[in-house]
């Protein structure tokens, strides 16, 4: 079966997976023959802009692909670009459609989350109303793991499997001084607690996890939270939290909005910051050590601590929107059906575009305790499967060395 032209582009926050699923559409593309396979770069925008790589030239050997497999973040750039509504601005899509014709595309893969699921969204409804013969597929990435209709996402496995080892490395420092701290790490996944639930999987023989853990699925208390922390302090010197960046309290308002920016990107979303120094500004009543910590993009694209699992899955669902839309599929997702846990198995499905553009899946509360500050041991179940495996880097000069168009 041979298909036609593609281009792909990459959106959204990066990854240590989503260069995975850009390889495996590159591999797909090219076991299909596809005469050319294009590169966007920085996403919609490039298509905008007429920014394109030629993959095939560029990833003409297996070696080239292999590196770019286990490459960390966007490797033809990202963008945080929304698309107007048709009904007010029809030229960008008309102008999207022109660049596409002029291409010879058939076929055009996104691979990014939430937001970039809308962009897909818009432009298969676009072409199905002017009579397109292109398909569109969303290939899924984010670490926030956030999306409906799919068991996890791609990046997710690797950026806990990183959250886990780093939570035991701080509890392991913490817990040197014979005298009272709190150590509060703030973890990503904005208004999801997939993320900051991924630091219980620091538990085991050696480690006994975070003492708290607080998830955006219930809301914020700070007294009970103060009175928590007593708790734990009258049980031991060192005290570790792991909490989401995205709590709110009982209104709704975000906890780090006394010292974080309310600036918002073009979808609306706010940049969550601060969330641990506000809450250690909150502990000053104490009396005692206070440490915030930030992981940040540190969780993000940390490729010398790959979960192969996550690694392999993000590869094979870009071959399968690949095979997808060779058979005509378009306006659908990837994604991915959980089988069994054990043996782990899985099975990949296409899911409606429609269903999942700007829709956010939360934390189960049989995850959650009944008091809000852990997650069952049920979650361990969930996750364990998803960061299994590694992948070594390659090393040059004694540190990793990585694909660079």
């Amino acid at each position: 079966m041979k298909i036609g032209n593609i281009v792909v582009g990459q959106s959204g926050g990066p990854t240590s997976a989503i260069n995975a699923s850009l390889a495996g559409v590159f591999q797909a593309a090219k076991d299909l023959g596809a005469e050319k396979i294009y590169g966007m770069r920085h996403g919609i925008e490039g298509i905008l802009k007429e920014e394109f790589i030629n993959l095939s030239q560029t990833l003409g050997s297996d070696s080239k692909v292999q590196l770019l497999k286990i490459t960390p973040s966007s490797a033809l750039g990202s963008c945080r670009y929304k698309l107007p509504k048709v009904e007010k601005d029809e030229q960008t899509y008309q102008k999207i459609f022109d660049i596409l014709k002029k291409y010879d595309i058939s076929h055009f893969f996104y691979i990014g989350g939430n937001d970039s699921m809308d962009t897909i969204q818009k432009l298969s409804s676009y072409g199905a109303r002017i009579g397109s013969n292109i398909t569109f597929i969303g290939i899924p990435k984010t670490i926030d793991n956030d999306l409906p209709l799919t068991d996890h996402t791609p990046g997710y496995g690797s950026a806990a499997k990183y959250i886990a080892a780093a939570t035991k490395e701080v509890i392991y420092d913490a817990s040197v001084y014979p005298f009272p701290a709190v150590t509060i790490m703030e973890i990503m996944g904005r208004d999801a607690g997939w993320l900051t639930a991924a630091s219980s999987l620091s538990r085991g023989e050696d480690c006994d996890g975070p003492d708290l853990i607080y998830l955006p699925e219930r809301p914020f208390d700070v007294e009970q939270f103060v009175d928590n922390v007593k708790e734990k302090m009258s049980q031991k010197y060192a005290v570790v939290i792991a909490v989401s960046e995205g709590l709110r309290d009982a209104t709704g308002t975000y906890i780090c909005d006394s010292l974080a920016s309310k600036k918002v990107d073009a979808f609306g979303h706010r940049q969550l910051e601060c969330t641990g120094k506000a809450l250690t500004n909150m502990l000053e009543v104490l009396h005692c050590k206070t440490r915030a910590i930030e992981l940040n993009t540190l969780q993000r694209c940390a490729a010398h601590i790959l979960s192969k699992t996550d690694i392999d899955e993000s590869f094979q669902s870009g071959y399968e929107g690949v095979l997808a839309a060779s058979k005509g599929e378009t306006g659908k997702m990837v994604t991915f059906h959980r089988i069994s846990n054990t043996p782990y198995q899985l099975e990949y499905r296409l899911s409606d575009i429609n269903l999942i553009a700007n829709q956010q899946r939360s934390v189960p509360g049989k995850y959650i305790t009944k008091g809000g500050t852990d997650v069952s041991d049920s979650i361990r179940e969930y996750i364990e499967p998803l960061i299994q495996g590694e992948y070594t880097p390659q090393y040059k000069n004694g540190v990793p060395s990585y694909f660079r168009f």
